[in-house]
């Protein structure tokens, strides 16, 4: 999942996503450290960052 990475893209902090999506703190967290979720909660973070589901939760393979 890209979350970390789009979040500080659009120079957000946590407090700022959680602000923005109503998705608790500590989720957020678990989340960027854990790097799964529940599909309901990723779609509130990729309509709050203003993103896909797909681009918030692709995964780069190596060499691609």
């Amino acid at each position: 999942m890209n979350l970390k990475q789009i979040r500080q893209e659009r120079n957000l902090s946590v407090p700022d996503l959680v602000e923005l999506s109503g998705v608790p703190r500590r989720t957020i967290q678990d989340i960027e450290k854990r790097d799964d979720c529940r599909v309901s909660t990723a779609i509130i973070l990729a309509d709050a960052l203003g993103v896909t589901l797909d681009e918030l939760c692709r995964t780069e393979k190596a060499g691609e």
